[in-house]
């Protein structure tokens, strides 16, 4: 069952909403999916989500100065979703990156999952991308806009039997300074035994189609994983880099970093357009069993950078490195904000 909460101070306006409209048909369905958009109406800022199609954040606009500033790729529409090969803004649970050969002993006990990286023999990014969320609240207050989302895994994947509740929750907020838009995350384990997860996200960010050329990274102290260019799997770690911009112009990322724990427990990743006078950055939550990991990859197309918050490094369900054994009822949880500087 949804809530519809909407709580306000006295005297105070309510600046967001929350509305929904028919988005496209899944091939296997008569009723069309909705997609759920949530608006600043004073600043026009404004975000969407499709909990029918794996509960995805499909726009994001935010406003810097006198300008209202697309930030997100994704496909336009449900059938360019359905064919998207790019993950784009996929939320990656139980698993996030590869598993190799799609196989991993946890417990004692071997599984093999489904492969859907065949070039490379892996299984990749979870399985949670295309299945169906149900919206479970929607809360509205004079400084912020929350649509919470969950999928219920009743532990019948094959080469995962372990049954779970994964909740979303999106939100934009009102801040001293820029609008923030957050996802948090909370996983329970709701069977009877002892699984093992791992989470990360990977949304696609642009400066409205900008080439990635033109545009500048700034990642936090971290430690590059070295990869198997033919796998893509872990094979060894650099020492760790201090905090420094890269220009992108003619460079390609496909890159794996442990980030360096700090006392604030959190860290951020800014993409800094000049044209647009705005840095898009990502700020992931750090700590025992959170987002500790970052992987940066630039499309072929150049147009956007995918900077993907990590709880885990890439084949942690052989590696163990940043997998966490979650026992039965307790939960997995953290967050990751986007704002524009």
């Amino acid at each position: 069952m949804a809530y519809f909460r909407v709580s306000l101070p006295e005297n105070s306006r309510m600046a967001y909403t929350i509305t929904s409209e028919p988005f496209g048909v899944l091939p296997d369905q008569h009723d069309p999916i909705l997609e759920y958009t949530i608006t600043d109406t004073e600043t026009g800022e404004y975000m969407t989500i499709v909990p029918g199609y794996g509960g995805i954040v499909r726009r994001l606009a935010l406003r810097k100065n006198e300008k209202l500033i697309p930030i997100l790729y994704a496909p336009i529409s449900l059938e360019g979703m359905i064919a998207d090969e790019s993950y784009a803004s996929a939320l990656m649970f139980p698993y996030p990156s590869r598993i190799k050969h799609g196989t991993y002993r946890f417990e004692g006990e071997a599984y093999a999952l489904r492969l859907n990286e065949l070039n490379r023999d892996n299984s990749i990014h979870g399985f949670v991308n295309d299945k169906p969320f149900e919206v479970t609240n929607k809360e509205v207050t004079s400084t912020e806009a929350c649509l919470t989302i969950r999928y219920q895994n009743k532990g019948d994947v094959v080469g995962y039997p372990f049954p779970f509740d994964f909740t979303v929750t999106y939100s934009l907020r009102k801040t001293a300074g820029p609008t923030v838009m957050h996802l948090t995350y909370e996983a329970l384990n709701t069977g009877s035994r002892t699984c093992p997860v791992a989470f990360g996200w990977h949304p696609y960010f642009t400066f409205n189609g900008q080439s990635v050329d033109t545009l500048t990274i700034t990642m936090a102290d971290r430690a590059p994983i070295v990869l198997d260019q033919k796998t893509m799997i872990p094979t060894g770690r650099e020492e760790f880099r201090e905090k420094s911009p890269l220009p992108l112009a003619n460079v390609q990322l496909d890159n794996a970093y442990e980030l360096k724990p700090n006392e604030e427990g959190f860290v951020e990743t800014s993409l800094r357009s000049d044209a647009a006078d705005a840095s898009i950055v990502v700020r992931q939550q750090t700590g025992p069993g959170k987002l500790n990991y970052l992987v940066c990859y630039t499309p072929p197309r150049r147009e956007s950078v995918a900077i993907e918050a990590l709880t885990a490094n890439v084949d942690a369900f052989n590696n163990g490195e940043g997998l966490v054994a979650l026992a039965p009822g307790h939960t997995f949880c953290g967050d990751i904000s986007v704002r524009l500087d």
